[in-house]
């Protein structure tokens, strides 16, 4: 089956290029801690009821269960957008 060339904008081997994804080169460290910063750990809490951001809230422990749970990452990416949105 023959492949598909390479867009123009990427070099070879590598995927295309995403410029209209918000979230493309952002890690989901970088995420949180724009969210924190914007919301504190209070608001977040309120807006995703989970209890890496309810009981001794961090960025790290809050990493380890989102890198876990995939449902709980989509809600804070989501966030994030709507976050980007307002701003």
């Amino acid at each position: 089956m023959p492949t598909a060339p390479p867009s123009p904008q990427s070099p070879p081997g590598q995927t295309p290029a995403q410029p209209r994804n918000p979230l493309h080169g952002l890690t989901l460290e970088a995420i949180v801690t724009a969210l924190v910063a914007h919301y504190g750990w209070d608001g977040l809490a309120g807006r995703i009821p989970v209890r890496c951001f309810t009981f001794d809230p961090s960025v790290k422990s809050s990493l380890k269960f989102l890198r876990k749970t995939p449902w709980a990452r989509d809600k804070v990416e989501n966030l994030y957008l709507l976050m980007l949105r307002i701003k």
